[in-house]
Parts: C-alpha cells; structure tokens; sequence
C-alpha cells in the first residue's frame, strides 16, 4: 500500500468555541445535545474530493467535532481500496470515502452509520477524439482506463450498458486513479472513466477531449453514495462516539446546505488552494446534498439501503462473489434516526 499522508487537527479553543456556538446550531434538527465534558481522539481517513472530506473541513474549520469533543488524526488516501485497506490492517477507527464502501461492506469489512451524499456527476467518462474515438460506439474493442472498484468503475459500466454495449467489449485498465490520469494524457489509452476532481487535469492538460457524459445522465435509477464507516470491533464499542461524529457532521452538513456559495469559499480558502474556487462550486454541484432532517426521511423509509444494495449487488456480481452481507446488515441507520429529530 502507498503511503498515506498524515495530518493531526487539534480542536479550538475554548473562546473560539464559546464565540461560534451559537452559529453551529442554528437551524440544525438534531435532539438535544449533552457537549461533550470529555474528548475522544479516533484515526479518521479520506479522500481528499469535496464529495467525502467537505463536511470533514468545514466541521473542523466551525468546531462542529470540538463541540462534541472529538479530535481526528487524519489520513489522506487517494482511493477507496486503499482507505478500507488500512481499515483492515487495524490503523484507522472510522473512515469516509465514496461508492466504493458498497463494495467493502458487502464483503464484511465494517459498518456503515453515516452518509455524506449522492455522487450524482462526480464520475465522468472523458475520450479523444485524436485517438479515434468520440462516440459510444467508438469505445468497443478499446481500452477504457479507470480504477475499478470504486464509483467511477459503477458508472462505467452502467454508462455502457445504458448505451448498447457490454462492459466485456472494452478493455478495462486497472490502476490508481492518478495513474490512469497520466495514461490518458499521455495518449496511451483513447478514454478514462474518473471521478472529480481528477477532470480538472484533464480538461487543463488535454482541452481537446470531450467528457462523453457523467453519472447525472443515470440518477436517479442509478445512485452511488458516499459515508462513513468505522470498523466492525470499534463500531460495537464506541457508538456513543459514533454518535458524536453524528451531531458533528449533521451541523456542518446543513451549514453547507444552506450557505452553499459560503462554504465553498471556505473549502477552497481552506483546503483547495490547488484547484480554482470554480472547481470547488462545481465539486459542490457534481453531488447531490440533503439536509440532515431530509436524510432523516431517506434513512426511515429505506430508500439510503435501496442506493446501497444496488452498488453492492453490482460490485457482487462483477467479482463472481455470492453470499455477501445485504445493505440492511452492513448499514446501521439507527445512530443516526436517535440523534436527528
């Protein structure tokens, strides 16, 4: 496994805490709360896509977590695999990563209790037309570089069949998504299946490609989600924590929600100095957000368990695997339903 990059946020101070409280909980639909007399320190990794850490910075950035007295060590990874992979080797608590957790909990590595969003552009199918290809039909018999088990992987193969054409008529290329990247641009493969905001460096570096189509064309029969989910052992013993990450995420969660363009500027003050603020309020518009009280209703009538169950049943039957655990198993929305009123 690569190395992962590892950062400590330390929580604020009690001035800063006692001068944004007020605002934190403005307008949140959580149940009362009892602030945390003691703190809790947990390894959390990531990915570093709006889609999965946005929450994460604006709730550090607003003490939303200092609140309920949480402090992260923070792991940045660059994939899903390789996040869940270090869930495995027992070096991180909980983590947050994108569709690709459909895949991992099917095969009973952890427990899902929070979700941070629908993924409903972030993936996107990019070809070159100076390579000989600008159509659907174009594509068969090629090679298609992505990295399979994760959300970009879904969509290109529901982008395919939705198009006349079985996923075994391409040529799928595994390898990490900067990787695939770097073989697009070079011109060693005519298409890419990404994820945002690896588009920022193909539409930088290669303005003559055309992005074919993105997983908005698919939603909402197709929907992969993105959230958290902590390891099996740390899950049965610590979901008062749980709980915590809960209130955290739910105020940071609806401050961007309702101050969209605000937060944007934050991230990208913040934590996306590298891309442009256009790029961060395009991240934003790639996925689809609902408030902490509407994600209530989609917990309750089972809806969040239909979105996982479809990803899962994909990935399943991709890697020829039976008898793995169904959605209403590896998913525990009840954290969540005693916590949002």
């Amino acid at each position: 496994m690569s190395r992962c990059c590892v950062r400590t946020v330390r929580g604020l101070d009690r001035r800063q805490f006692i001068a944004s409280a007020g605002a934190l909980v403005a307008g949140t639909a959580l149940a009362a709360p009892a602030i945390a007399q003691t703190r809790t320190r947990l390894r959390l990794g990531y990915l570093h896509v709006v889609a999965v850490d946005g929450q994460i910075w604006t709730g550090l950035d607003r003490g939303a977590f200092d609140k309920y007295g949480l402090d992260f060590d923070l792991f940045e990874f660059n994939t899903g695999p390789l996040v869940f992979e270090a869930m495995a080797a027992g070096k991180l608590d909980v983590l947050s990563a994108g569709g690709v957790i459909s895949n991992y909990l099917a095969l009973g590595h952890g427990r899902a209790f929070l979700i941070n969003d629908i993924e409903v552009a972030t993936a996107q199918l990019w070809v070159r037309p100076d390579k000989g290809v600008r159509t659907f039909a174009d594509l068969r018999g090629k090679p298609v570089a992505t990295t399979t088990r994760t959300t970009a992987h879904i969509f290109l193969s529901v982008a395919l069949r939705a198009n006349g054409i079985d996923p075994s008529e391409v040529e799928i290329r595994n390898s990490s998504m900067s990787s695939a990247v770097a073989s697009f641009i070079a011109g060693d493969v005519p298409a890419i299946a990404l994820w945002v905001p690896f588009n920022i460096q193909v539409r930088d570096k290669l303005p003559e490609a055309i992005k074919l189509v993105d997983a908005s064309a698919f939603y909402p029969q197709s929907a992969a989600v993105g959230g958290w989910v902590a390891r099996r052992d740390y899950f049965e013993e610590n979901k008062e924590v749980l709980v915590r990450i809960i209130r955290g995420w739910a105020e940071a969660n609806d401050h961007i929600v309702r101050n969209n363009a605000a937060a944007a500027e934050a991230l990208h003050k913040n934590h996306y100095a590298h891309a442009s603020l256009a790029d961060v309020v395009e991240s934003l518009k790639a996925q689809k957000m609902f408030s902490s009280r509407e994600w209530k209703r989609l917990y309750s009538d089972g809806t969040v368990v239909k979105w996982l169950q479809q990803v899962s049943d994909f990935f399943m039957v991709d890697a020829g695997v039976a008898g793995s655990v169904r959605a209403s198993d590896y998913f525990d929305p009840s954290l969540y339903l005693g916590v949002v009123q």
